[in-house]
């Protein structure tokens, strides 16, 4: 007595074969279908994983805007302004007698 296993891959191609196109065909499509299912899994994940750098991205750059607003505002205070004009720039104010109002029409 042989104890010979039958080639199961072997069996399923015969058999694929010999019943007909239909079988063959249906296999290729849940193939097909099988993998497009894939593809679109991977390329969701792909947008999603660029969509969530793009966000990270848009809150640093916010942070980083608001952080210059807040600098502007302070390098902008009259205080200041009125300081660095004094001792960087030498400047002072004018006496009043030499000020000179102009009116636009």
């Amino acid at each position: 007595m042989s104890n010979s296993r039958p080639n199961l891959a072997k069996i399923i191609a015969l058999d694929l074969l010999t019943v007909g196109r239909a079988p063959l065909v249906l296999l290729v499509l849940i193939f097909a279908s099988a993998m497009g299912v894939v593809f679109t899994t991977h390329h969701t994940r792909q947008a999603i994983t660029e969509k969530d750098q793009a966000l990270m991205e848009r809150e640093r750059l916010d942070n980083e805007w608001r952080n210059l607003l807040l600098e502007e505002t302070a390098l902008a205070e009259h205080s200041r302004v009125q300081a660095v004009a004094k001792q960087d720039l030498e400047m002072t104010r004018p006496d009043s007698d030499k000020e000179v109002i102009i009116q636009l029409p």
